[in-house]
């Protein structure tokens, strides 16, 4: 069964629960171990919803998929490559992203993030997802130009690291194939990307497994899948949408 679950401020409150058509029914407890559900509900429109889970840290693919990989001539890589976004880079849902002092072409990169649901340290591939709890929409914004600027550095970071460059919500959904799932990016009511999660390079269970050996993962944190073809430039003003059925719409505005 799919379960749809949202962090949210209602008053000044934090709570979370499981969306239930445009209801919350609101839980208590850890979202990650055991949560109980109550008699409560409040209304979705009601409160301010906010990043479903709060990471310790946001990993995130580059090269993760064959069509974009192809289109780009780059190798296969033998192994994940990633970087990690920076906590600063957080945002809830319906909020802006903004522009950076700097001048550079900012682009949308619409991607699946993985949610881990316990410690997760050198699992195997046989039991890697036993520790994922579920998906989200993430949408790894960029400042292109800052990539390889300098040539003595790729600066991965800096570029991916702006403040309210990695919004991703709305909801974590659990129990669903990640095989079936579909990412679409919509910018300013237009399909800019529609690509397959079953053409990653890495599948979710090598993911897990294979980052779990590096460094370990904790209930909340994201991996960020990687993105595929359709990848471009917004102007301030726009409206980019992360949608994947089964999980929902992300809608950010980039000002």
């Amino acid at each position: 069964m799919v379960q749809r679950w949202v962090r949210f401020n209602e008053g000044g409150v934090v709570r979370f629960g499981t969306l239930e058509g445009n209801q919350i029914r609101v839980c208590r407890g850890d979202m990650f171990d055991k949560p109980e559900p109550t008699d409560m509900t409040v209304k979705l429109g009601d409160v301010r919803l906010l990043t479903p889970t709060q990471p310790s840290k946001i990993i995130a693919m580059w090269n993760n998929f064959r069509a974009l990989g192809e289109k780009l001539n780059l190798a296969t890589p033998a192994e994940p490559l990633y970087l990690i976004k920076a906590p600063n880079s957080y945002l809830n849902p319906h909020e802006t992203i903004r522009k950076p002092s700097c001048d550079g072409k900012v682009v949308f990169e619409g991607e699946l993030g993985i949610v881990i649901g316990k410690t997760c340290k050198e699992v195997s591939e046989e039991y890697a997802m036993n520790y994922v709890f579920g998906y989200t929409c993430a949408n790894d914004v960029t400042v292109a130009d800052i990539l390889n600027r300098d040539p003595s550095f790729a600066q991965w970071v800096r570029a991916k690291g702006f403040d309210t460059f990695c919004p991703f919500g709305p909801v974590v959904a659990t129990g669903l194939d990640p095989a079936m799932l579909v990412v679409k990016t919509v910018l300013n009511g237009e399909i800019r990307q529609d690509y397959p999660i079953n053409d990653m390079l890495f599948s979710v269970r090598q993911l897990v497994s294979m980052i779990s050996r590096d460094m370990t993962l904790n209930p909340g944190d994201i991996i960020l899948c990687g993105t595929s073809v359709g990848v471009g430039s917004m102007k301030p003003g726009s409206t980019v949408e992360v949608e994947i059925d089964g999980i929902g719409k992300l809608s950010n505005r980039f000002q």
